[in-house]
């Protein structure tokens, strides 16, 4: 009984918005966190579609890119400059599609899952190109390349 009578206390004390609803907590912007994931979700969305679908690599990593950009992939050097000059053959050859099949955002991480393929021939590979953003801009990339095979043992192999 005294915990409820404890807690009847505290609700009437507390103003609403502490406790999270009322018109002032609906009034109160998204928490940082919440603020942070949308912004970078808005960037990603943005990059993903000018990188990917239009095969606009200049312009996506112009826009969206630092110019000091750590690249974690071994065949790639640092640097925006560095990554525009090996991904832009790779995205003009003829034949070239990418399939964004989703995108994933929490705070400064991102995550694009995608098919794709670097020309006509062969099946291509799934793709999981994981993103660090800071100050609004993509700073960092890793990336997990999986051939696609002809062949597979369950019908939902890859995505």
């Amino acid at each position: 009984m005294r915990g409820r009578v404890l807690l009847a206390a505290v609700l009437a004390l507390a103003p609403a918005a502490t406790l999270g609803f009322g018109p002032a907590a609906q009034a109160r912007p998204h928490t940082t966190a919440q603020s942070k994931t949308a912004r970078n979700r808005a960037i990603m969305a943005d990059f993903a579609h000018r990188f990917y679908d239009l095969r606009d690599v200049r312009g996506a990593f112009m826009a969206h890119v630092a110019p000091d950009y750590i690249q974690h992939n071994p065949g790639i050097a640092d640097g925006r400059e560095a990554a525009i000059a090996a991904l832009e053959p790779m995205f003009s050859r003829p034949g070239s599609r990418f399939v964004i099949k989703r995108i994933l955002v929490d705070g400064d991480q991102a995550v694009i899952h995608l098919h794709g393929r670097t020309g006509p021939d062969g099946n291509g590979g799934s793709v999981a190109d994981f993103y660090r953003l800071k100050n609004g801009r993509i700073v960092e990339h890793w990336d997990v390349l999986q051939p696609i095979e002809s062949k597979t043992i369950n019908p939902h192999p890859y995505f």
